[in-house]
């Protein structure tokens, strides 16, 4: 299962609208999220929020639900769904909001862009917020091409933004020049000059086209430029969203050792490295990241989640429902230990952002009855960890 809209150079997309989503001007919204910023938006909650729902990670303070954006048509309506979606979010306490380049054609991007400014007459600073995007993927604008490969060409080879020996699998592309030009992307998608969180978007998408020595020079050079990019003020951390690079058995083929992209982190600026997030799948589907012990760290095997709190890492958990998957039909033996609470779909949420280590549970919420009945876990405690266990021993 691949968790991102990608395409094949080698197919050709159907016909439709290609033009971009054209909003008014504006001046950029400065700045990100600062520990000053997010300390104020958690006093708003003040007596409302229960305990924990505010994390403190890399010195922020992150809701442990945040609102993702990655499905939905690509029309105007989903546009308007998606940025009532995201106020009536951060309105009702939720400041971590995440999305990609590639998630509807960037529209979801754009959306958020209205939405940060309508947030911003209504009272909310932009440092109270923290904002989360990815470049990895090659983006289409706004609807699909006629003609894939011409448009790849003409976006982004003929500028000299990536070469085709540069795209792997045809989708997919991490080389510093390519990540600048995402990167000014998502900020003037969204009206910023600063983005708190850049992901490299997937990066074993990569080893499927190149060896295992190719991929982690390609990284180190993703990891330069973002580095760089801190240097500049344009983004204030960054990580790897994955879908299988985490889980994946030490022996795969795609398989992502968390240890030595730390390490590569070090080479590259020292100590005070600002590789610091990482996003894996994690549901009452796919608990990997909490129990399976598949990362090397020092001489022994600890999961994710283990490893990461090693290593300094924040894990924010993707598809916290699985796309709707664990959120109806769960059982009296999951639903009880986790407070037996009114839908399915906050008892698989509250599973999420119970788990020692998780920081933040991702929820595609594009619509806003979805994130009302969500949100009311703001006011909930997350679960004990040993009722946490207690889910799987009852299974």
């Amino acid at each position: 299962m691949q968790f991102a809209s990608g395409f094949n150079l080698a197919s050709r997309g159907p016909s439709g609208l290609s033009g971009k989503i054209l909003g008014r001007p504006h001046m950029p919204l400065n700045g990100g999220a600062t520990l000053e910023g997010t300390a104020r938006y958690r006093k708003r909650f003040q007596g409302v929020a229960a305990e924990n729902h505010f994390r403190l990670a890399q010195n922020r303070w992150l809701s442990s639900i945040g609102i993702g954006t990655y499905l939905g048509e690509a029309n105007e309506e989903t546009d308007a769904r998606y940025t009532e979606a995201v106020v009536r979010a951060v309105e009702l306490g939720a400041n971590v909001i995440d999305t990609a380049a590639n998630y509807r054609f960037q529209r979801s991007e754009r959306s958020i862009g209205v939405a940060l400014r309508e947030l911003s007459e209504r009272g909310f600073a932009r440092d109270e917020i923290v904002i989360c995007t990815k470049g990895g993927y090659l983006p289409f604008d706004g609807a699909p091409p006629p003609d894939v490969r011409q448009y790849v060409e003409d976006t982004f080879v003929k500028p000299g933004i990536a070469g085709f020996a540069d795209i792997a699998s045809g989708a997919h592309c991490m080389t510093p020049r390519y990540l600048q030009s995402q990167l000014s992307q998502s900020l003037a998608n969204m009206g910023l000059d600063c983005v708190d969180v850049y992901y490299v978007h997937n990066p074993e998408s990569q080893l499927s086209a190149v060896s295992a020595e190719e991929f982690w020079k390609r990284l180190r050079a993703a990891f330069e430029f973002l580095e760089d990019s801190v240097a500049s003020g344009r983004i204030g951390n960054y990580g790897v969203a994955t879908w299988n690079g985490f889980r994946a058995e030490p022996d795969a083929g795609g398989y992502h050792s968390l240890e030595q992209m730390a390490d590569i982190a070090k080479e590259v600026a020292g100590a005070e490295h600002h590789f610091r997030f990482i996003q894996l799948p994690f549901n009452l589907a796919m608990p990997e990241a909490l129990f399976f012990q598949n990362q090397k760290l020092g001489d022994q095997y600890e999961s994710a989640v283990e490893a990461a709190r090693s290593l300094g890492i924040t894990v924010i958990a993707s598809g916290s429902i699985l796309q709707g998957q664990v959120a109806r039909g769960l059982p009296e033996a999951i639903r009880e230990p986790l407070g037996s609470l009114a839908t399915d779909a906050q008892t698989g949420i509250q599973f999420v952002r119970s788990a020692p280590g998780i920081t933040t549970a991702l929820v595609g919420m594009g619509q806003r009855e979805h994130v009302e009945e969500n949100l009311h876990l703001v006011g909930v405690a997350p679960a004990d960890p040993d009722d946490l266990l207690r889910v799987f021993d009852e299974e």
